[in-house]
């Protein structure tokens, strides 16, 4: 966004804004034409910002991923490298709960495959394998995990629950069931 005109910059910012409360209410599939609407902009300003839906995604969930990552940055720290971990997890599933949209962000391809190494399943990715090495150096949790792993699971616990009556409910029983297969005898 450097080098950009101030209006293009108040243009970008603006976009942006409504781009988070579409897709808090419509999750990942808020229209690009309703966000340039009611941005009072053509659908070609907000297209010139963000060139595919998974860039508009991927700039309206990036302050949250980066606050999960130094998050996974000061658990790494903690004495229990298994309960570091699942409080990570724990809280990356409460917040694809809550901002719609993340989990489909972070589903589009495995991590090793990420051609954009800024992007927010990266960064997820390496904050999460951070913690899941620790972890297994501790020989806490099942030597056979990926991150790959955890992250699919997140992601389908959050997909499988969203439309759920109470979904924070009925992810935290998946995630606890999820959580007692985790052990380093994998039970």
């Amino acid at each position: 966004m450097t080098g950009q005109r101030s209006d293009a910059r108040r243009n970008y910012t603006h976009i942006l804004a409504v781009a988070e409360a579409e897709v808090a209410a419509q999750g990942a599939q808020a229209s690009l034409e309703r966000i340039a609407r009611i941005a009072g902009v053509g659908s070609a300003t907000v297209r010139r910002h963000f060139p595919t839906r998974k860039a508009l995604l991927e700039a309206v969930f990036k302050q949250r991923i980066h606050a999960l990552c130094d998050r996974a940055h000061t658990l790494s720290g903690e004495y229990d490298s298994r309960s570091a971990l699942v409080e990570w997890l724990r809280e990356l599933l409460a917040y694809a709960l809550a901002a719609r949209g993340l989990a489909d962000v972070l589903s589009y391809q495995p991590l090793q495959d990420e051609a954009a190494q800024d992007s927010c399943a990266a960064a997820i990715g390496a904050a999460g394998d951070l913690l899941l090495r620790r972890a297994l150096d501790d020989r806490t949790v099942r030597a056979d995990l990926t991150i790959d792993d955890l992250l699919t699971v997140i992601v389908g616990i959050a997909l499988a629950t969203e439309n759920y009556t109470d979904p924070a409910m009925q992810a935290d029983r998946a995630f606890r069931l999820t959580v007692a297969g985790l052990g380093a005898n994998g039970t």
